[in-house]
Order: C-alpha cells, then structure tokens, then sequence
C-alpha cells in the first residue's frame, strides 16, 4: 500500500500468564515487527492495570537493545507523571546507544482534569447514570464513526483518581501540557532556563537526534498544539474512533510551517485482528469487548480472557463497549487492508499505526505477519 505501517504495543497480560511474560512477548513481536519491515514500533503507557507497559521509558531502551533498525517510540509518555527532565535523560539515555532511532511520543493523559474527571448525574452508590448513547454510528467511506463516547459513562472513577494521587509526589502540579512541551523542547535543544533564569543542561538527553510527536483523541488542546508547533501528530482512532478524525482535521487546520515540518504529517491508529479467514479472526476478537469493559468499568485494563473459555457480554456491558467494538477492525487479510485502507482514505493519513491484542501471543504475531504481507511491506515480501 502506499503508506508506511507501524505498531503501538501495550505488552497486554494474557488471563493464566504474567507480566514478565508480556515483556518478552513484546520484545518478541518488535523483532518480527522489524524483520516483517513495520517503520515504527511504539509503546503505550498504562498503569494499575493488566499490561506490562507501565514503564514505557524502560520497556523503549529493552526493544531497542532488541532490535536493530525499526523505530522505537512512545505512544504515549503520560507527561503529567513525570518531569520534563525525567524525560529528556531516559531518553538521552537510551539514545546513547541507539542514536537517530527513537520517537518521544508525547501525550496529555495523566492530567486530573483530561479523564473520567467531570461531574456527572449519579445513582445510588456513587455509580453514574448510564445514558442510552446519544447519536448513530456513521460510516464514512467505508470507515466506522460511532457515536463520541462520553467518559462520564465510566462506572466507577475512584481508581483512576487514586491512580494518578499515587504517580505524584505529595503536592506536586502538573504542568499545563504546553507549558511542558515546551519545557521537554527547550531540555532537547538546550535553551531551557528555569524561572529564576538559570539554564540547565539535560546530559544525556540535551542534542540527540529524536522525533518529537504529539498524541491526541479529539479536536482539542493536543492537535491545536501539535499544528501551531508544526510537530507530526498521532490520532488516537483506536481510542476514540467518535473524535479522531475530528482530531486530524483541527491539527491541519492549526498547522504552521516549523523547522521540523513543512506539511502535516499524521499518523493515525486502529485496533486490528487478522487471520487466515474471517470467522477465525473474530474468534480471535472475541474478548477485546471484555478488556474494554475491564477499562470503562474503571477496573484498569483486566488480564485478556480466553476466548475459548469467556462468558459473552451481557447487554449493559456490550452497550458500555459497542463504539470500540464497531469500530475494531477484524478479518481476513482482504478484510483488514480494504477497512484500514478506508481510514487512510478518509484521514489522509501520512502513516497507520496497528494496535493488536489477543489472548495467545502465537495469534498476535500471525495477525502482524499476515498484514504485513498483505499491505506489502518489504521486509514481509523478503522473508
């Protein structure tokens, strides 16, 4: 296909397996990853949930002592969990060894105001009222818009916000996000200076060769930012399939030439499954309802169940998922590239990024693989 392809891991934990064993699937699916010719290999960062991906910033400098050519990245760093210059040294760090490979992803989450934060109608128990979703899912070109999902819908938010109270010191302020982007920026290119106008010098870290990215979900702060500082920017359609391309198209509109880039350039995300057929593959998809509810139920990201041994969703907890499951792309390898090709389409995307979890690692390599050789990378067609 005319677009390069790259994957975001979340190194998901597998109901019966463990943590340590997530990591070394994830370095084992980068190194096919780059053998099968993906451009990107990116990590999420999730914490107090069922994935081994807390640790972005450690589990980038593990792949990239895997590998040797594939890009290795952030999809994204929680900055409101960390310090600027927290950042910029493991990255520096790691890019001692690997220079000219790394993609510092940045995104918003992690912020108290950014999630599950607003007031909401509620029951007894604190719970919220679960609203019938407002809206019908759209389908545009061929690409799934469901319904925006409202995050208030969230039935239990009390673990989210003890989770960011325990990844901050005591007292500690999260920077507005531009205000630390900036920060990470004048760190990378050795002008920061503190407030008092003492400079300061991130070693290592300070002149290494990165992509800067922004991540965002929908048409607000993070695109706008993205465009006015003429940064690549990734849509988070695997998120928020309701917003994403309302993302896209506020991060065009904001964009302003920069010495990184003289065009938008946009990477935009997908859940995928693939196998050999059709009806293998949603066999394959057929938790990924569950592990979203495990999300939205506000229990963090469950192990990833079986499908041979799950219990089908009821019907509150498949209205809670139906948007990320309308709009999950599952199939055949002819299946997957026509739907993922719709969103290029549509999106005007400069890159996808695929995102895949199933419960056994063996299926998640064979999804990769067969994708690759379907949307024709080089690596696949080599090997």
């Amino acid at each position: 296909m005319s677009v390069p392809l790259s994957v975001l891991d979340l190194a998901p934990i597998s109901e019966g397996s463990s943590a340590a064993a997530a990591v070394r699937n994830s370095i084992d699916l980068a190194r096919h990853a780059e053998q099968w010719g993906y451009h990107r290999f990116w990590l999420a960062e999730h914490h107090f949930a069922s994935v081994a991906s807390s640790a972005s910033l450690t589990l980038l400098g593990l792949v990239a002592a895997a590998t040797d050519r594939i890009r290795v990245g952030t999809g994204a760093v929680q900055v409101g969990q960390h310090t600027s210059a927290s950042i910029v040294e493991a990255f520096g760090t790691v890019d001692a060894l690997h220079p000219g490979r790394l993609d510092l992803g940045l995104g918003r989450s992690g912020h108290r105001r950014t999630q599950y934060g607003a007031a909401t109608t509620t029951a007894k128990g604190g719970r919220p009222v679960l609203d019938a979703v407002v809206g019908r899912t759209q389908v545009r070109d061929g690409v799934v818009v469901p319904p925006p999902f409202d995050p208030r819908r969230v039935l239990d938010r009390s673990k989210f916000l003890a989770s960011l109270e325990a990844l901050q010191q005591p007292g500690a302020r999260s920077l507005d996000f531009a205000d630390q982007v900036a920060e990470i920026s004048a760190l990378l290119d050795g002008t920061y200076t503190t407030s008092d106008g003492v400079a300061l010098h991130a070693v290592p870290g300070e002149g290494i060769d990165t992509e800067l990215w922004i991540f965002g979900s929908s048409a607000g702060e993070s695109a706008e930012l993205a465009g006015r500082l003429g940064l690549p920017f990734a849509a988070a359609y695997h998120v928020a399939p309701g917003t994403a391309l309302d993302a896209v198209a506020a991060y065009r509109a904001a964009f302003r030439p920069s010495r990184v880039l003289a065009a938008p350039y946009v990477i935009v995300s997908a859940d995928v499954v693939v196998a050999a057929d059709d009806d293998t593959a949603r066999r394959h998809a057929s938790t990924y309802g569950h592990w979203v509810h495990s999300v939205r139920s506000g229990a963090g990201a469950g192990e990833y169940l079986d499908p041979a041994t799950a219990a089908p969703l009821t019907d509150d907890q498949f209205r809670l998922v139906e948007d990320r499951l309308a709009a999950q792309i599952v199939g055949s390898p002819g299946t997957v590239v026509e739907r993922l090709d719709a969103l290029r389409r549509v999106s005007d995307a400069d890159e996808l990024l695929v995102t895949t979890i199933t419960h056994a690692h063996a299926d998640r390599l064979e999804s990769h693989r067969l994708l690759a050789g379907a949307w024709g990378l080089r690596g696949s067609l080599a090997a």
